[in-house]
């Protein structure tokens, strides 16, 4: 147990998935590793806990992660995640009581956009049969070069454009109403840069790996991480807020799980760059527990662990604008997500088969309003009568969301505004986005490349740039 006065290699701050990948892999390396994390349980946006009613289990944050399936990170650590997955990896709902069923064979798909099947397939089916590769490119740190230049080459126009204008390849209003709603997981308008190529990657990691759940929980992920870095003779600490870098234990590397602003409180000789720091939309999330299936009126939804709600591209675009410019909408795009449709053990037997579902949009940063009742005015028009089921419901404002999880600074999910110059080279620009400008200081949070998501990248890419700068100190 670690004790005042004991010195270790590395000291990492915060054991959420990319503060953790960070710690295995220097205690892999023979490092003597200690984690230190405020809350009295290990996870983030990992989290998974009865939050209304005991047997009925919800992902706190994370649920649906196809980029665990995708990670090179995990692979290595051999994480061996029990993934499942939902007949349907995602329903599109729309107006008239259909729905787009996203499956995971791509032939399937493009067959049922009709007009645009040969576009489809023309468009996605390289893209899925180069996943590796493009998970590589995705994946991989900002400032390498690309490995497989000639994907990253075909990718990058299209993964740099608003999802708008990729949607305008397309003739149908199903198919640009899938593109557009994909593109709106970045947590930004659909008409900004890079919003393409967050469609197309989460497209075609639902056709090559599918979009699974983790049997148990999200928890998993956190805990199997916990499990190598102990293996690996690595300490973890709990319930220890970190208020300075000078309550540390010495070491010459030190890890922070953090967005920029909170390393700028931490450490008062941090450049002005952290501070400066942008955040993007917040998001309200409502956890519920029902007493039975949602009865959608189209059939794909039922069968789908990922629901999106905002029926045209037109309408979530709107949706998405109101939100940058600092309004809530009246008719917000929602995100559902039933994760029994794929994963049986969420459904709590012994409460007379519960089932845990949540949902959520996005909103003004800070936003302390619980919209709530919006949220499900839209679910009314896809599921009527689906309150009659209603247990019991948590609302998580944007503003109470920072209060348990202080990397989600004003409610922002991706911890900072997705912006070309933020997303792909960090707060220093023409510096290592890992790199601090104090000596052997890293970080590892999701506001470093490659982002928002469960793969643990981000802890993977800045350890491997503290042990080569280590080397090279030797």
């Amino acid at each position: 147990m670690w004790a005042m006065g004991d010195s270790f290699d590395a000291v990492v701050v915060g054991a959420g998935p990319n503060g953790l990948t960070a710690a295995a892999r220097l205690a892999r390396t023979g490092r003597r590793v200690i984690v230190f994390e405020g809350t009295p349980t290990v996870g983030g946006s990992t989290r998974t806990q009865e939050l209304l009613v005991p047997g009925v289990r919800h992902d706190v944050g994370a649920a649906v992660v196809p980029f665990a399936a995708l990670s090179p990170a995990f692979a290595t650590l051999r994480l061996d995640l029990p993934l499942r997955h939902s007949p349907t990896p995602l329903a599109h709902a729309l107006d008239d009581g259909r729905a787009v069923a996203v499956e995971r064979s791509l032939d399937a798909t493009a067959a049922a956009f009709g007009a645009d099947a040969a576009r489809y397939r023309g468009v996605i089916r390289p893209l899925v049969e180069h996943i590796d590769a493009l998970a590589d490119a995705s994946l991989g740190p900002a400032t390498r070069q690309a490995r497989h230049p000639l994907i990253a080459a075909r990718f990058a126009p299209l993964a740099l454009a608003p999802v708008t204008t990729v949607a305008r390849l397309f003739a149908t209003d199903e198919m640009r109403a899938v593109l557009v709603g994909l593109g709106a997981h970045a947590t930004v308008a659909p008409d900004r840069a890079l919003t393409g190529g967050v469609a197309l990657m989460l497209l075609a990691a639902l056709h090559a790996v599918g979009w699974p759940v983790v049997e148990g929980g999200t928890q998993v992920v956190a805990e199997r991480l916990v499990e190598v870095v102990r293996a690996s003779g690595g300490e973890i600490v709990l319930g220890q807020r970190v208020a300075s870098l000078r309550d540390l234990p010495p070491a010459p590397i030190t890890m922070l799980d953090v967005t920029p602003r909170q390393f700028a409180d931490l450490a008062p000789d941090a450049a002005p760059a952290y501070r400066r720091w942008r955040y993007g939309p917040g998001a309200c999330k409502v956890d519920y527990v029902l007493s039975g299936p949602m009865p959608w009126t189209a059939a794909a939804c039922r069968d789908a662990a990922t629901v999106h709600i905002g029926a045209s591209a037109a309408e979530i675009v709107a949706a998405e604008q109101t939100v940058a410019a600092g309004q809530v909408p009246d008719r917000p795009y929602v995100i559902v997500v039933q994760p029994h449709v794929a994963d049986p053990t969420r459904q709590a037997a012994s409460q007379g088969g519960l089932l845990p579902l949540w949902a959520y949009c996005h909103v003004p940063s800070g936003c302390d309003i619980d919209v709530s009742a919006t949220i499900e005015t839209q679910l009314d028009r896809f599921a009527p009568g689906w309150r009659d089921l209603i247990v019991a419901k948590r609302v998580l404002t944007a503003a109470a969301s920072e209060a348990t999880n202080p990397n989600l600074v004003g409610g922002d999910l991706a911890g900072g505004l997705m912006s070309v110059g933020q997303m792909l080279l960090g707060p220093r620009r023409g510096r290592s986005p890992y790199a601090t400008n104090i000596d052997g200081v890293y970080l590892c949070s999701s506001s470093t490349p490659p982002g928002a998501g469960v793969h643990g990248m981000c802890g993977w890419h800045a350890a491997s740039v503290a042990l080569r700068r280590s080397h090279r100190r030797r």
